[in-house]
């Protein structure tokens, strides 16, 4: 049989050290509570529960007993809170947060995932440090743009907070992995931009990497419109998807969805 958590797609932080620089990344302030995804056998909560509150969604029954064992003074005195879930099944308004920020080590798996959950949530976690696969951050932060990295910078500000080789888990993972920080969460860009338009933009014009954007959006929207649309938005004819930044796409979004 597997060892626990390992058959859930988790690999367990083995040093102080990653889970500390996990930790501070996320800049948790007074009167915020930290939500954790995964706390695993607990070495990154350990390192929370010294920067506040903490509430901790572990799906893993062995797990969760273990977690209850390893922190019952914490949990006596209301600074730790288990939730046995998936995280998945579970929204921030379910588990009463208000001003929460969010830490984890997450299985890859799941990664876009949770993160689409949490910058979609209502309410928002005002940051996030996750620890995910090198490459994955890289994308995210990347100048070249892809779904995903719009996806998080129209909702914050990420950045790579530190790099953790692939040595420093158990079981260790064919990859590395780096902390990803994401700040100032908010909805403010989509004040003026609905985020279902966004959307659907952004996905048709990704439809196709071998294709320039105006070729993409054509398939949807007619040529004439993409025209106009990219001239206003101040967009290359010949641009490609993932060379044109947020805010140009905030334009083309407007002009697009305007004249539907």
């Amino acid at each position: 049989m597997k060892r626990s958590g390992a058959r859930l797609g988790q690999h367990f932080l083995k040093h102080a050290w990653a889970a500390r620089a996990l930790a501070h990344a996320v800049g948790v302030q007074s009167g915020e509570t930290i939500l954790e995804i995964g706390p695993g056998r607990g070495i990154l909560t350990r390192e929370l529960l010294t920067l506040g509150p903490v509430v901790a969604i572990e799906k893993d029954e062995a797990l969760v007993a273990l977690l209850n064992e390893t922190f019952s003074e914490e949990i006596a005195i209301g600074r730790l809170t288990i939730v046995p879930a998936d995280i998945r099944d579970i929204t921030p308004a379910k588990l009463g947060l208000k001003g929460y920020v969010l830490a984890a080590n997450i299985p890859y798996y799941i990664t876009g995932e949770i993160i689409r959950q949490f910058l979609e949530s209502e309410p928002q976690p005002r940051a996030m440090a996750l620890l995910i696969q090198k490459e994955v951050a890289q994308r995210i932060t990347s100048k070249t743009e892809s779904i995903l990295s719009l996806s998080v910078k129209a909702y914050g500000t990420p950045k790579i907070a530190g790099k953790v080789p692939r040595s420093h888990f158990s079981p260790p993972p064919n990859v590395d992995s780096a902390i990803l920080a994401v700040t100032d969460i908010s909805k403010k860009f989509f004040e003026t931009t609905r985020e279902e338009d966004f959307f659907k933009v952004v996905r048709t014009g990704f439809a196709s990497k071998r294709k320039f954007l105006a070729n993409n959006l054509s398939v949807v929207f007619e040529k004439t419109t993409v025209t106009d649309a990219l001239q206003k938005a101040g967009i290359a004819e010949k641009a490609r998807a993932e060379d044109v930044p947020l805010e140009k796409w905030r334009g083309l979004v407007r002009v697009l969805t305007s004249q539907e």
